[in-house]
């Protein structure tokens, strides 16, 4: 496909949360994209609908509004594309804002490197909660994550994630789009998309702002969902697998028997866990400019390890043994 013949179609699905769309739509009517471009929203089923906020918007966006029975955020999607009139696809999750930009870097990035899906990082917007900040910063950080989700220069085969995904008609066509998985279907498309020969990008300047959970229980909930997804797509593509999949179980084991180790009086592990989580404080400071953001960042970054940790483990172990 030429750049020339890209017609974009913004496909977001939405559960329960009329504000946020509100907030999404009106950062796209802020583009200063020249070109048309359509938006769907798929109501999935929701009980608080986001009708009434989507009229607000039919004079400013081509927009078009689905509601379905609930079936989950990948099937959502995947109805959106089957409704979309582009040839290539946009996916945002609900919870985040575009910059003014955004479309402009998604048209210059396929211009300059034409994929068949690309993917684009995520940032904190001013306006964020502390904690917002401090969340998004254990997802993003080189410390924790090891910028798997948008640091270009930590990264080799980039693996989109399913708050910023772009994606071809041909491409979607020929895999099928989302499968079932409640949690990894993102990466479990990208492994089909390589499988099926098409490649995928990182557009660095086409970051969106996102929210993310916004209570700790829920980031607990999120990534342990995430845990327990990849010992699934460790066994469905066993070429993708790696030791380092293991390392927050590990970290979380390693905790509790330096936390043992010190009631008997051993300190130096735990020692050694206190300096990591001081650099993470002195990291978040320096790139969020704020002593609570910092100091939430430690223990956002703690709860990250315990939900995926404790959810791979479950998903290897303890669902075998039941």
């Amino acid at each position: 496909m030429k750049p020339s013949e890209l017609n974009f179609s913004i496909i977001i699905p939405v559960y329960n949360r009329p504000q946020e769309i509100d907030e999404l739509l009106e950062s796209l009517t802020k583009q200063d994209f020249q070109d048309n471009f359509e938006v769907l929203i798929i109501e999935d089923g929701s009980t608080e609908k986001s009708e009434s906020i989507i009229e607000k918007y039919k004079n400013q966006l081509d927009i078009k509004y689905f509601f379905k029975e609930n079936s989950g955020a990948g099937a959502s999607r995947n109805f959106g594309m089957e409704k979309a009139s582009g040839n290539y696809f946009i996916i945002l999750d609900s919870d985040v804002i575009v910059p003014k930009q955004y479309l402009s870097q998604v048209k210059k990035g396929l211009e300059n490197n034409y994929t068949d899906a690309f993917g684009g990082p995520d940032a904190a917007h001013t306006s964020f909660t502390a904690l917002q900040k401090a969340i998004n910063y254990s997802m993003t950080s080189v410390l924790t994550t090891g910028g798997i989700r948008g640091k270009k220069q930590a990264v080799g085969k980039f693996q989109p994630r399913s708050f910023n995904l772009g994606l071809s008609q041909t491409a979607f066509s020929k895999t099928k789009g989302f499968s079932k998985m409640k949690n990894g279907e993102d990466i479990d498309l990208t492994f089909r998309l390589w499988g099926n020969d098409f490649e995928t990008q990182l557009i660095e300047k086409a970051f969106v702002y996102h929210k993310r959970r916004s209570t700790i229980q829920q980031f607990f909930k999120q990534t342990f969902g995430f845990g327990t997804a990849r010992p699934i797509l460790n066994k469905k593509y066993p070429e993708t697998a790696k030791i380092t999949y293991w390392f927050p179980s590990i970290f979380i084991i390693g905790l509790d028997i330096s936390i043992i180790l010190a009631i008997f009086g051993y300190n130096q592990l735990l020692f050694f866990y206190g300096l990591y989580f001081l650099v993470i404080f002195i990291d978040s400071l320096f790139q969020n400019k704020n002593l609570y953001v910092a100091f939430l960042s430690m223990i956002t970054s703690l709860t990250q390890f315990l939900g995926y940790g404790l959810g791979f483990l479950e998903s290897m172990f303890f669902k075998k043994v039941r």
